[in-house]
């Protein structure tokens, strides 16, 4: 498993970001990843960008995120997001429900199946961000995984933007970033925002 790392120095939260059966570093939205990476070190995050060892397996790659998460707890983080695309999604999803280390879960175009456990993600978050125009997997995926989620979640269909979401970039770098932001600092009561 290759991983590239964004550490910021004493961080105690940070995100894990994957991508889907394309494997490698893949990001979608223009580059969302690297961008968010950078992003979070400057507010003293840091982020784990993943590659699976084999990116069609979905236990191999839950197996894969959740060591990652251990990595970045062994670095010194405390609450971690995960933050999936299309077969990552559920990757995410099925990893973030194991974890007692993960906080927020985040499905870009998630495919639903292997998304089975979202009703067992709390008392962690879910954001959903689906193209209303995807023709890959349609957005009726993101609202089934949404209607099985409990506790705190948050669906976003984007009008126009296909399965990469590279048309709504800026709204997803937007979105997503302030998203991290709420559920990965403490409010001065010790929870996360939101």
């Amino acid at each position: 498993m290759d991983v590239l790392l964004y550490e910021a120095i004493g961080a105690k939260a940070g995100a894990l970001l994957a991508g889907g059966v394309g494997g490698g570093f893949d990001t979608p939205a223009l580059g969302l990843y690297p961008r968010l990476g950078e992003e979070l070190l400057r507010q003293g995050l840091s982020t784990l960008r993943l590659k699976y060892r084999h990116a069609t397996d979905l236990a191999e790659s839950v197996h894969d995120v959740l060591a990652g998460v251990e990595f970045l707890v062994e670095h010194g983080l405390e609450r971690v997001a995960l933050v999936g695309h299309s077969f990552g999604g559920a990757v995410m999803i099925g990893a973030g429900a194991q974890s007692p280390w993960v906080t927020t879960v985040v499905g870009l175009s998630p495919q639903s199946y292997g998304a089975e456990a979202v009703s067992e993600l709390p008392p962690r978050s879910l954001l959903l961000i689906h193209g209303a125009s995807d023709a890959v997997l349609p957005p009726s995926c993101s609202r089934s995984i949404y209607e099985r989620a409990r506790g705190k979640k948050a669906l976003e269909l984007i009008p126009g933007a296909g399965h990469v979401l590279d048309e709504a970039a800026e709204r997803v770098f937007t979105v997503v970033r302030d998203w991290l932001l709420r559920e990965l600092t403490p409010s001065p009561s010790g929870r996360g925002l939101g």
